[in-house]
């Protein structure tokens, strides 16, 4: 008979790590710089709470969500509880509520911790996932969503993340081409089945009377300038073509503010957008297969207009070289506390002591600091 091992500490449920220096230094000073440029064009920092009720959170954007939702209950008010997933849906209740009242455009950042059921992506296996993003509520314009993706652009190259993608892609035109083109409901799964796969022998075979429509949109796929031209050769019904007149809008608006932005179309994307209703972007980096963040135009939970980006912080910090640690000074039992505050207010991390002299400089040398301060010298080790 074998005995269970006894059970560690350290273990963690599945999807869940402790992340450490000098991961957890690179994470906090990437999010900080993030912020930093999201509130350099106004958008101002809102911080959601991490659980809510699961009638509030489900009610409106967050509803397509409700299958990555942990639930617990709240043992106040015996009341369903759900763990955030996606902050967008709160923000989205924030400006339907308390800050209804606030003049649009309304501008809003926010940087937190979310929890998944399941890995957002097939490539990663974290359940606990980080975000931060911006949000535009109020105006519905290419102009709008220009300005929600380039200043995703310049966090981007605030962070030093080079060879950006942004891929551009219309959710609802797919759904709504099928609609107007009569296309059966019965009909419909093989064939989304075969565009999602890019397979075009299945789309001719499924596509019926759509089917050279469907193959054409598949052929504009690209580089934003081939896609553009492409997609306007292309004979649709009303609905289709004001949803390509959209996205054109908004590439010739993102590229007036980024005109060197790597920039790419796929027309017949729309598997994994759950609340959103207009033109997203999913933003890549070359050589990578996850992607660094997406957004794109939803709904806020009263109907309001809004477009938003929405970073992944811990995929990122991945792409970027460590953030250096402070100088370490070893502060000696006999030190002048006003020159560390100084030290400190200069950069440098203080290390409290309890030993002098030549104890102090072992000690300091243990503990990987680079100077010691006794009395009010600061002596740098060799």
């Amino acid at each position: 008979m074998t005995e269970n091992p006894p059970f560690s500490p350290a273990l963690l449920p599945a999807g869940f790590v402790d992340l450490l220096t000098p991961d957890a230094r690179t994470q906090a000073q990437g999010v900080a710089a993030l912020m930093d440029v999201f509130t350099s064009h106004g958008y101002d920092p809102v911080r959601p709470p991490l659980m809510e009720f699961e009638d509030t959170y489900l009610a409106g954007a967050g509803a397509a969500l409700a299958e990555q939702g942990f639930r617990v209950m709240d043992p106040d008010t015996r009341r369903m509880m759900v763990l955030r997933p996606d902050i967008t849906p709160q923000v989205a209740r924030m400006a339907g509520t308390r800050l209804s009242g606030v003049p649009r455009p309304l501008r809003v950042s926010y940087a937190g911790a979310c929890v998944v059921v399941a890995p957002v992506a097939a490539e990663e296996s974290g359940r606990q996932i980080m975000q931060a993003g911006i949000e535009l509520i109020g105006p519905d314009s290419p102009e709008a969503d220009a300005e929600v993706m380039s200043i995703g652009a310049e966090a981007l190259s605030r962070l030093g993340v080079r060879g950006v993608s942004f891929d551009l892609t219309m959710p609802p035109f797919i759904p709504a081409l099928l609609e107007e083109a009569g296309v059966p409901q019965a009909e419909r799964p093989a064939l989304l089945r075969a565009l999602d796969r890019k397979d075009a022998a299945a789309v001719a075979e499924h596509g019926g009377a759509l089917a050279a429509t469907l193959i054409a949109l598949l052929d504009a796929s690209g580089a934003a300038e081939h896609a553009v031209a492409r997609l306007m050769e292309i004979t649709l019904p009303e609905q289709a073509t004001a949803i390509v007149r959209r996205l054109v809008a908004t590439v010739g608006a993102l590229r007036e503010r980024c005109p060197g932005l790597s920039l790419t179309v796929d027309p017949v994307e729309f598997r994994g957008w759950k609340y959103h209703t207009g033109v997203c972007v999913t933003l890549f980096a070359q050589g990578r297969s996850e992607e660094l963040g997406r957004g794109g135009r939803y709904r806020c939970n009263d109907n309001e207009p809004a477009c938003g980006l929405t970073f992944r912080p811990d995929v990122l910090c991945r792409l970027i070289p460590a953030a250096a640690p402070r100088p370490r000074v070893y502060l000696a039992s006999d030190c002048d506390h006003a020159q560390a505050a100084e030290l400190r207010a200069r950069g440098h991390a203080t290390i409290g002591g309890f030993l002098s002299g030549a104890q102090a400089v072992e000690e300091a040398r243990r503990l990987g600091c680079g100077f010691v301060l006794s009395g009010a010298d600061c002596v740098a080790l060799s």
